[in-house]
């Protein structure tokens, strides 16, 4: 019955962005015939005032009509150009995360009982909200005479998003069943993503974490840090974290009359990103310039830590190599690490990938190194990579979003701002250190560490698989049985299932029913 529900919610989804002109903006390139003229028979239901209106324009005032969850959903598409287009992540990545507040007692009851305490106990004061997102707003308080930032969750989010996800996957399967091109995509994987990456945020307690794993990662790093949190007044729906006084990244005239240089700190900036990608494998994944802070000594602080991006080991080897590889041109090797890592399937041909691979880097020599863009070389990337049926690798997507969104922030500092040099002592370092002699000194410890293990685990190995070898035997005599609980629970699945399906087509039939009287 929720899928009926999923449908009947879907139905109202595609009101809306009729209405305000989104599906008459949609590309019909590479479409079903169908598709097309369904489009055509679409667009004169859409709003007068839609259609003199911008792609992004049309597409905020359907998501504002939609609600929070929708705003959130939006933001995740516009890191997947991969899933979306290029075009299309632009104008959904401007999407604002702003909301209505919500009442401060609200707040406040979502306070008391995530602690367990009351408010008194908690803070001195607690003021009205200063700013409000999709999934939590934020308030000004006190502790003892101290300043705090208390976050705290959107009353009803998480049962609101539960409900609209389900049309999210529903829309992933018809797009795999229908559009068979698009499974390389993994569009029921992305759902399955956006679903854990917002029920983590929705959970402060796990970005109350990740702020205390980066500040710890960067304690001795020059010129940038995170807000210490307050762990005894954090909890599932409420964080308490140190109140940052600074200029936000974005107001750069207010940079620069503070007598800040701007240059130096586009050159932190970059620096800090790929130090905590290549040396930690966990980076902050939503460092846009309304999240980044400038005290007065020059040093930057990022806030709102709910979307965070890893790297193992090996992944970060292989992007470093894949950087090294473009910079000195050496792109047989760039393609080898795109096979060796497993990202295009190794029935095509190694030559024939460096060839694409050559046609993305070549361009780019010759060019001033300001105007060469990292982040843009690697979406250039993705797109060949199209070509040869990689798999979405959506650890690398995020990446590469953020790192489109710090090169903008860092040139939007400094205009001519050369990523290359900035980013040197950062990239060299770890070159030298994971790709030269030390690599192999590292491989070796990791590979005794792994012989150990499998050593202490061999004994049950041994004992789990003599288990498994008795089962087999005993099957191959006497044939596969059912346990009686596993039989019946199949039973009562398969008639929970077709009674559902006799529900589904009953409300169906009396839907085109009511809709054949009313026209």
């Amino acid at each position: 019955m929720s899928t009926i529900g999923a449908y009947f919610r879907l139905a109202r989804v595609g009101w809306v962005l009729v209405r305000e002109g989104v599906v008459s903006a949609l590309p019909t390139e590479d479409m079903p015939p169908a598709v097309g003229f369904a489009k055509s028979m679409l667009e004169p239901l859409a709003r007068f005032r839609a259609k003199k209106q911008a792609r992004s324009e049309r597409l905020t005032r359907a998501v504002d009509r939609l609600g929070p969850s929708y705003v959130k959903i939006g933001q995740f598409l516009a890191t997947r150009p991969d899933v979306v287009g290029v075009d299309w992540a632009v104008d959904l990545a401007m999407l604002q995360d702003r909301m209505a507040f919500f009442p401060t007692e609200a707040a406040k009851n979502a306070i008391q009982t995530s602690l367990g305490r009351p408010i008194e106990d908690l803070y001195t004061s607690f003021e009205e909200p200063i700013a409000a997102a999709s999934i939590a707003q934020v308030h000004p308080a006190h502790v003892h005479g101290k300043q705090v930032a208390v976050k705290v969750v959107r009353p009803g989010v998480r049962q609101r998003f539960a409900h609209d996800i389900e049309g999210m996957y529903v829309v992933a399967r018809m797009q795999e069943r229908l559009l068979p091109s698009s499974r390389r995509l993994r569009p029921i994987e992305v759902t399955r993503t956006l679903e854990q990456t917002t029920k983590m945020e929705m959970d402060l307690r796990l970005e109350a974490a990740a702020l205390s794993e980066i500040a710890e990662n960067t304690k001795d790093d020059p010129g940038f840090r995170v807000p210490t949190v307050d762990w005894e007044r954090t909890g599932r729906d409420v964080i308490t974290m140190e109140w940052i006084d600074g200029i936000k990244m974005n107001d750069v005239e207010a940079l620069r009359a503070a007598g800040h240089n701007l240059e130096k700190l586009a050159e932190v900036l970059i620096q800090s990103f790929l130090r905590h990608t290549l040396r930690d494998g966990f980076f902050h994944a939503d460092m846009h310039p309304g999240n980044l802070f400038v005290e007065r000594d020059g040093t930057i602080v990022a806030v709102d830590m709910g979307i965070t991006g890893r790297l193992g080991k090996k992944e970060r080897r292989f992007l470093a190599e894949i950087l090294f590889g473009f910079i000195t041109r050496d792109y047989m090797r760039v393609a080898e690490v795109h096979f060796e890592a497993g990202y295009v399937p190794g029935h095509h041909d190694v030559a024939a990938f460096a060839q694409a691979i050559r046609a993305i880097g070549e361009p780019i020599h010759g060019q001033p190194a300001e105007t060469i863009s990292m982040a843009r070389l690697l979406a250039l990337l993705f797109e060949v990579t199209d070509l040869f049926e990689m798999q979405t690798r959506p650890e690398l997507i995020l990446l590469q979003k953020t790192m489109v969104v710090v090169e903008g922030v860092s040139r939007m500092l400094n205009p001519r701002f050369n990523m290359w040099k900035a980013s040197e002592p950062v990239v060299g370092d770890w070159i030298r250190d994971n790709l030269g002699p030390k690599r192999v000194v590292s491989d070796v410890k990791d590979g005794l560490k792994a012989i150990v293990k499998l050593a202490e685990a061999a004994p049950e190995i041994a004992a789990q698989t003599g288990k498994f070898h008795q089962e087999l035997v005993h099957m191959s005599e006497n044939g596969l049985r059912f346990d009686p609980e596993t039989a019946e629970a199949i039973g009562k699945a398969e008639a929970r299932h077709s009674r559902y399906g006799r529900w589904a087509l009953w409300v169906i039939a009396a839907t085109l029913v009511y809709i054949a009287v009313t026209l």
